[in-house]
């Protein structure tokens, strides 16, 4: 039913979340992470059907059942590797979709349907590609 008073709606900073862990995985500081298909965060991996969601903002390894523990991510613009050879981005690529490689590099294409998006590459320099991270 539609609102007929104000309504006080609950708010958080948009930047950070916490999201539950899968099973057995190790997630790095500074990592890319994403969500696998039942929503358990993880490394970044050459895979289909990923949501890139941010960086790790911690070290996290669970060694317990999927959901057990959790990492804080945060999604915004971050710089990772890049790709080589034809899967170098440039700055022509700049605007353009970017892949998942792992955790720390990222593509120009989706390696013939078998990487994930990784989000809008932002910029290219000689330290590697920046890519806005988060959903």
């Amino acid at each position: 039913m539609a609102l007929s008073a104000d309504r006080n709606t609950q708010s958080r900073p948009g930047d950070c979340f916490s999201y539950p862990v899968l099973t057995g995985v190790t997630l790095y500081a500074g990592a890319l992470v994403v969500l696998d298909a039942n929503g358990y965060a993880k490394p970044g991996v050459t895979a289909t059907g990923l949501i890139a969601v941010g960086r790790a903002e911690e070290r996290v390894s669970n060694t317990g059942a999927s959901g057990s523990v959790s990492v804080l991510v945060r999604r915004g613009v971050y710089q990772y590797k890049n790709s080589a050879g034809a899967d170098e981005i440039t700055q022509a690529n700049v605007g353009d979709d970017g892949y998942i490689v792992d955790d720390e590099t990222v593509a120009k294409t989706d390696g013939t349907a078998t990487r994930s998006v990784v989000g809008k590459v932002m910029a290219v320099d000689p330290g590697g590609v920046w890519v806005r991270l988060g959903i």
